[in-house]
């Protein structure tokens, strides 16, 4: 499983130059809405340094990261629900990412236009929320209209009818879709719906270099994660323009231009650890001569479920999985000492996968 993000926000807000640092790519990053027309896509490395450790110990032909797709969408404005700028296109590409990254510019700058005239992070980040909400009214509008006729009928169509005239209700009384009470039948119908207001955000208070270096955050940084934080969303703060500068960078200067900015770790590590802490992820690992690899899992996932991250066939006929942490291996320095140690367990179908296990997947098809 990919986490796929797509990275939202006003036009210059810093987007653009976001994910170029990111992707280190080359979108172009101009002051004008609308520079980015079409999404575009960028396939990131998940940074994880138990892989590399894992690649010291088993000297494999191939190291296989997890990765991270990230989508730069075109700048949102007011109205975008009912088609203004590249509103309906926007929209469409918003639905088929996991997590929405949305960026907001929290620093002072004379020279870049803001598109509403003053800087307000909090006005911002509740505009685009309330054009997806508004978006998301419309499309349960529209699925109403077409339950309402089988469910003369149909006794199925006429309970879908009431979730459906429920979440209407609960959405126009200006709450999102993600509050809204589902019981476990409903869940496949609710998905369905690839309501935007059901996608978990993490909100990026794009900030200037002077508030990076330091340690606590200025008003506007501090106003965006206070409402990240009532949302039930995250919130992390970046300087775009540093991340830009870092990502240039060979990869043996970037701790030391990092340190002179009193910055732990590079904005893209920090970003990703935030998706999968946003999106309950966890890594699992195989390892061997051939290849060493790292597969992205929800959290609780089952051995047989995460089998199937590598192939259906492994599902199908799981028999058994040889697991060991990630830690003994590191500890004691090879698999055939964890062996010798006592330390490799055999787990049947109901084992709980955790984070850093190393498993050997036993099947017959």
């Amino acid at each position: 499983m990919a986490l796929r993000c797509g990275i939202i926000g006003l036009p210059n807000v810093g987007k653009s130059t976001i994910f170029n640092a990111l992707t280190q790519s080359s979108v172009p990053a101009e002051n004008y809405p609308f520079c980015t027309i079409d999404p575009h896509v960028g396939v990131v490395p998940v940074p994880d340094s138990r892989l590399n450790r894992m690649a010291e110990i088993y000297q494999p032909e191939k190291t296989t990261p997890a990765t991270v797709e990230f989508t730069d969408i075109a700048g949102l404005v007011r109205g975008a629900s009912k088609g203004e700028g590249l509103g309906n296109q926007f929209l469409g590409q918003i639905r088929q990412v996991a997590a929405i990254v949305h960026v907001v510019r929290c620093f002072e700058d004379d020279n870049t236009v803001h598109v509403e005239g003053s800087l307000d992070p909090v006005r911002d980040a509740e505009l685009i929320e309330t054009e997806l909400l508004l978006a998301d009214i419309e499309s349960l509008e529209k699925r109403i209209r077409i339950t309402e006729k089988a469910a003369k009928k149909d006794k199925i169509a006429a309970k879908e009818l009431a979730v459906l005239d429920g979440l209407l209700s609960h959405c126009s009384n200006g709450h999102r879709a993600r509050t809204f009470p589902v019981v476990e039948e409903d869940i496949a119908l609710i998905r369905s719906l690839h309501l935007l207001t059901r996608k978990p955000i993490l909100y990026v208070a794009n900030v200037d270099e002077n508030e990076i270096i330091q340690d606590t955050r200025g008003k506007l940084c501090q106003a965006l994660f206070d409402f990240a934080e009532k949302e039930g969303n995250l919130a992390i703060r970046l300087c775009g323009s540093l991340e830009q500068d870092i990502s240039s960078l060979p990869e043996e200067e970037k701790p030391l231009y990092l340190s002179e900015f009193n910055v732990s770790e590079q904005g893209l590590h920090k970003l990703i650890h935030a998706g999968f802490k946003l999106l309950e992820l966890e890594t699992f690992f195989t390892g061997g001569p051939k290849e060493v690899r790292a597969w992205t899992i929800k959290i609780n996932t089952t051995a047989p479920k995460a089998a199937s991250e590598i192939h259906t066939d492994f599902e199908r006929g799981f028999i058994k999985a040889e697991v060991f942490s990630f830690s003994e291996l590191d500890q004691l320095g090879s698999e055939k000492a964890v062996k010798e140690a006592g330390h490799i367990q055999l787990h049947g179908k109901e084992y709980v996968v955790r984070d850093g296990d190393c498993i050997y997947f036993h099947f017959n098809v």
